[in-house]
């Protein structure tokens, strides 16, 4: 669940060239806040991957809604959920 959520991330993730020491860049529209840069477009998708996986833990940890990813869909039915 978790790793299809976040590969479906990735294939709408959005990419663009900019004038940086990091020129790639890519954020996830649907993520407020998710976005990533690299040297290269795979540093971009690591690091990309890597913000993605915080951003759902942080949102988890305070009980913040997450968007679903087409059919993909993460969420806590009652309680606490410990992430480490």
């Amino acid at each position: 669940m978790f790793s299809e959520y976040v590969e479906t991330a990735l294939a709408r993730a959005e990419y663009k060239v900019i004038v940086d020491d990091e020129p790639y860049f890519a954020s996830v529209p649907e993520l407020p806040g998710v976005w990533a840069s690299g040297r290269t477009v795979e540093e971009c998708r690591k690091e990309l991957i890597e913000v993605i996986e915080e951003w759902i833990v942080a949102r988890l940890q305070r009980g913040l809604p997450i968007p679903p990813m087409g059919e993909h869909k993460i969420g806590v039915a009652d309680g606490w959920v410990s992430v480490v």
